[in-house]
């Protein structure tokens, strides 16, 4: 098997009650054979996501070839633009991850065109927490993805968490009609939506992401393994889709 990328892991103390630390990740991805993964930040007690960019920052330096680092920002403030300049700029991250669920804003709202402009300009990547209702369903992604078609939009948990089969529909139609869209593995509650969308809409489309600790590593990693999909396509899912969407060309 290839080299195993994780493309969503979250590092720090949460607001919401998560914690993970750089020490207790790298000991579970040694379990795994992980080789590497892509740190994003919380949502901390303190509000204000400078400190946690530079704590994902430094975990990256700190282990090289281990970790990349996507920062995070709040479209709500007035300095987004800038902090996004920031992390792609002097703290050298790779991308961008956006929350609208937890920063109370709708992902087609006008206030992510000025992030996703400097994410046009360094021809970086965006994670976006996707599938939360009125904020953030796949179809609101979407609207945003189609503003930027230059720009690598991957939404987390599969594009859909709404088990009504509405949330999967919409997922479907946003990746149908978007090239620049992809999804996570992490939390799809249908095995056979992740199959059909590697099959027929493009195994490039899809790259596992673990999205620990809201979610357990081991399984979402078994997620992939257990897929009916043949070996090639299970390690473009497992890294070489990670890559490309990484690569900045």
């Amino acid at each position: 098997m290839a080299e195993i990328t994780d493309f969503h892991v979250m590092v720090g103390d949460s607001i919401q009650g998560d914690s993970l630390t750089v020490d207790e990740l790298i000991a579970e991805m040694t379990r795994l054979s992980i080789a590497r993964a892509i740190l994003c930040p919380v949502r901390p007690y303190s509000y204000d996501y400078t400190s946690s960019n530079d704590l994902v920052a430094d975990a990256r330096n700190a282990h090289p070839g281990r970790f990349h680092a996507f920062g995070r920002i709040d479209a709500r403030q007035p300095e987004a633009a800038l902090e996004a300049e920031r992390c792609l700029g002097r703290l050298q991250m790779d991308g961008l991850y956006l929350h609208p669920w937890e920063d109370n804003i709708c992902a087609a709202d006008h206030r992510f065109d000025p992030i996703l402009e400097v994410l046009q300009r360094h021809r970086a990547p965006v994670l976006i927490a996707t599938g939360y209702p009125l904020l953030s369903e796949a179809l609101q992604v979407a609207d945003l993805a189609g503003r930027f078609p230059d720009v690598k939009v991957v939404m987390t948990n599969g594009g859909q968490i709404n088990i009504s089969g509405l949330g999967q529909r919409s997922a479907w139609l946003a990746l149908q009609n978007h090239e620049n869209l992809y999804i996570t593995t992490s939390g799809v509650y249908r095995e056979d939506f992740l199959e059909e969308v590697a099959t027929q809409l493009g195994g490039h489309r899809l790259v596992f992401a673990s999205q620990a600790p809201q979610f357990d590593m081991d399984f979402e990693l078994h997620r992939v393994l257990w897929a009916h999909v043949d070996e090639g396509l299970k390690d473009r899912i497992l890294h070489q889709n990670a890559a490309a969407v990484l690569a900045r060309g």
